[in-house]
């Protein structure tokens, strides 16, 4: 009946490793419980008497068109929860008419998972390895993605306890589709409290991606280029004056900067610093047709939804992760006409108020 169910039922189907590695945020997970405090504190302001017979969710995302005002987050490693991993996800997008976006660290090729006919975004980390970046841009490209997603808030890992406590490591069967083809330290419990993913993500990923690189990538792909893990306005200006077409207001799911700001919070200061100069994703908490409302209400363009889908993977493959999408899709449509939005355009029109919330 909702994301809460899912979410349930994928839990116990889980080791309790993976749902740990899925679920967890990085410290005391300050910022991952903050997030849906701050989405919850968010009240919309209905209007009345406007003719909803016809609701629609319909809008575009980064030009094109889309069943919804949202976009599959990217998850690593989506095999640890089901055989097919990404290529049920993506299916299930597809049916959804929502665009997919794929990891760096999939578990399956970008080929197979565009070969779908899906709307395929790739999310990119900068790695280390000299040029290698930019190659697996090219084989984006090639393969037919229509956007490149580049995470910019991962210089390296945060400390996420759960793993650490958990020593978690990759089984065999599951690879970095675009990183290797044998195993590496991601598949290697750690001798002491550590998780062999932020070992290997370590070695790999850069830490001097700056904007410098921004400019770089912008020059090398004519692809649409967002940048994810956006929360100071003023990055979010300096974006745009790189040329980029979208960013993502999001603290990575509350996984990197323990304390770091809940997204929802710094939304309407970066959607009103950029006056339009490009397109404004949340991402970070959603979980409900009502957050979507939410987000559309104080000036996103849409949002982005990582967790659930792959909850809904675990829970029945690839009809689990159509059903958290319908759900989605379902709420959304009830939220928009009970406030009175005919479509995705009105809601941008609504007021919000933010209220404390009452002590637990």
């Amino acid at each position: 009946m909702c994301l809460a169910d899912v979410e349930r039922a994928a839990a116990a189907v889980l080791p309790a490793d993976v749902r740990d590695f899925l679920s967890g945020g990085s410290g005391a997970e300050t910022t991952l419980d903050a997030n849906r405090t701050a989405l919850d504190r968010v009240f919309v302001v209905p209007r009345v008497l406007r003719d909803v017979s016809r609701c629609t969710t319909e809008t575009t995302l980064l030009g094109r068109p889309a069943r919804l005002p949202l976009a599959v987050a990217p998850v690593a490693y989506q095999r640890l929860v089901h055989p097919e991993g990404e290529l049920a996800a993506v299916r299930a997008a597809h049916a959804a008419g929502v665009p997919f976006t794929v990891s760096s660290l999939s578990s399956v090729p970008v080929e197979r998972l565009t070969a779908t006919g899906a709307v395929v975004w790739f999310q990119l980390y900068w790695l280390r390895a000299s040029g290698h970046a930019f190659d697996l841009v090219g084989r984006a490209e090639d393969a037919g993605v229509e956007a490149i997603v580049l995470t910019v808030d991962v210089p390296w890992m945060g400390r996420r306890l759960r793993d650490m406590r958990n020593r978690f490591a990759l089984p065999d069967h599951v690879r970095a589709a675009h990183l290797s083809t044998g195993p590496s330290a991601a598949h290697r419990a750690p001798d002491g409290p550590a998780s062999a993913l932020a070992v290997h993500t370590g070695a790999a990923f850069s830490a001097a991606l700056t904007w410098s690189s921004v400019a770089a990538l912008r020059e090398r792909t004519r692809l649409p280029l967002v940048l994810k893990g956006v929360l100071a306005a003023e990055d979010a200006v300096r974006a745009a004056e790189c040329g980029v077409d979208a960013v993502v207001v999001s603290n990575h799911g509350g996984r990197q900067l323990d304390g770091a700001v809940p997204s929802v919070d710094v939304l309407p200061g970066i959607v009103a610093a950029l006056g339009g100069r490009c397109e404004v994703l949340l991402d970070s908490g959603v979980r409900s047709g009502t957050d979507i409302l939410r987000a559309l209400a104080l000036g996103a363009r849409g949002v982005l939804v990582g967790r659930p889908p792959v909850w809904g993977l675990a829970m029945g493959g690839e009809a689990g992760a159509r059903r958290v999408l319908e759900l989605l899709a379902d709420e959304l449509r009830d939220a928009l006409g009970l406030a009175g939005c005919a479509d995705v355009a009105a809601a941008a029109e609504l007021r919000t108020v933010h209220h404390p919330l009452p002590p637990r």
